[in-house]
């Protein structure tokens, strides 16, 4: 019996023995994997082209729930982006022939993605100021704007047409953008605390928390077509602001290597191209956005 038993335990140890070796050759295979061989999904990685925006600018950006007029759906959402800024990440992502991915991203989240690589780059509207600079790079201009004012219709300041009209007026724009520090040129406004989005600022505005806001003109013109409510003041003594502060470009990381085939790209839109794509842009918007 005792001779039995120590048959069968070396029989045992054997065949144990022998898949502990198979194992660890799957093991092997799957470290392989993990340390990036040429897998599937670094290929697919490798062919994205990650674009950073809120979702929440119309006509620039904003969310919708099917892909109407070109939208493209939002990683890891059901919802889907569209608007001017998505028509130019298209036209990129095929001049660079990668594959769009739509990341929505809070505005004061964009720089941060951009700079860990999260995103591959910004096109949200944002303006090349000297200060972003100092942290990422931009591209080419893609469009150009004006500065204008949000208010009621039919209130004390439709009829506005200087910015000094708006003396004692409580206005305020986005937190962290250039819109918000030239309210200071307004004399003796009631300047009040920026707004994280667009969306926030149109709901103060309709509860009468403020007079106006500033914006600029595509995304006035899509306030006013969303509500009949809300009137756009364009002025003929205006804003004071620099040619980077009214222009849009995309965000980069410094020393990016896409900075080249993104300009080249740009260069090939006509203006005529670009008007047209912000008139559907502006038509096609969410009634709500």
């Amino acid at each position: 019996m005792r001779k039995r038993i120590t048959t069968l335990l070396v029989l045992m140890v054997t065949l144990g023995l022998f898949m502990v070796g198979c194992g660890t050759k799957d093991e092997d295979n799957t470290n392989d994997v993990a340390e990036g061989g040429n897998t599937s999904e670094t290929a697919d990685a490798d062919n994205t082209f990650k674009v950073g925006l809120e979702a929440g600018y119309a006509p620039f950006n904003w969310t919708q729930i099917d892909d109407s007029n070109g939208g493209v759906l939002i990683d890891g959402s059901a919802e889907y982006a569209g608007g001017y800024d998505v028509e130019i990440a298209k036209k990129l992502a095929e001049s660079l022939g990668k594959e769009l991915v739509i990341v929505k991203t809070e505005w004061d989240g964009l720089v941060p993605a951009l700079v860990s690589g999260k995103i591959d780059a910004i096109i949200a509207g944002m303006s090349p100021t000297a200060e972003r600079k100092e942290t990422i790079d931009f591209s080419d201009n893609y469009y150009k704007s004006v500065l204008v004012m949000v208010v009621k219709k039919g209130g004390a300041y439709e009829g506005a047409t200087s910015i000094q009209d708006f003396k004692g007026a409580k206005i305020t724009a986005q937190l962290n953008t250039f819109h918000y520090s030239v309210i200071d040129q307004i004399e003796g406004v009631d300047k009040q605390p920026a707004m994280d989005n667009f969306p926030a600022m149109r709901v103060a505005l309709d509860a009468g928390v403020i007079d106006g806001y500033v914006s600029e003109r595509p995304e006035g013109v899509s306030a006013t077509a969303a509500n009949e409510n809300y009137a756009m003041v364009e002025f003929t003594t205006g804003f004071e602001t620099s040619p980077d502060d009214t222009a849009i470009a995309v965000g980069l990381k410094k020393g990016s290597e896409l900075t080249a085939k993104i300009n080249e790209t740009l260069a090939g839109i006509s203006e005529e191209d670009r008007i047209s794509i912000m008139d559907a842009a502006i038509q096609n918007q969410p009634a709500a956005q």
